[in-house]
């Protein structure tokens, strides 16, 4: 016969260790079961739209992120060499929810070429010199019938990387780098 010594203590990380795997289950199908995120853009400035399904079952959606991307490129030299961080979309997608909004977002500023930054920085005192714009990790929008500074409000309770308000330039910069505001 084996003379086994339970313990309280022995007793209890046994009983934490059997609680915490029967949970693991449970997460993983949280992830799988988590709703589809979907996000709808314009461009003013080229007049495309896009809508699209970007993440799904846990997973990022290649498809739905090339059309993102593509949106949100350097018009200006019809530049899209940039990914856009995919954490921006996450952003925006927990921005609108939020804000209780699921209107389109109108995309001002997305990637810019450092040719296209250095072109806007020799004409405005607004822009960085290494503007995160560049590295596909910022975004400048407005949402029509959201005031811009409710909009400002919401992406600061995101509590996650920057936040630039430029009322007279009707938009709100939103990045993924460390958490600011101006």
């Amino acid at each position: 016969m084996l003379d086994i010594e339970i313990s309280r203590r022995n007793l209890l990380v046994g009983g934490a260790c059997l609680m915490a795997t029967s949970l693991l289950p449970n997460v993983a199908l949280a992830s799988q079961t988590a709703p589809a995120r979907m996000l709808k853009f314009y461009n003013p400035n080229t007049g495309e739209r896009v809508s699209a399904y970007y993440w799904e079952k846990g997973r990022y959606l290649a498809d739905g992120l090339d059309e993102f991307n593509w949106l949100f490129r350097d018009y200006r030299a019809d530049d899209a060499k940039m990914a856009i961080d995919h954490r921006l979309f996450d952003q925006l997608f927990e921005l609108q929810r939020r804000l209780g909004n699921q209107r389109e977002i109108h995309v001002i500023c997305g990637y810019r070429s450092a040719q296209t930054n250095a072109h806007l920085r020799n004409k405005s005192r607004g822009v960085a010199k290494k503007s995160l714009h560049m590295q596909g990790q910022a975004v400048d929008i407005n949402i029509p019938g959201v005031p811009l500074s409710m909009l400002r409000k919401g992406a600061v309770s995101l509590k996650a990387g920057g936040v630039g308000y430029y009322p007279r330039s009707n938009f709100v910069h939103i990045d993924t780098g460390p958490r600011r505001q101006w």
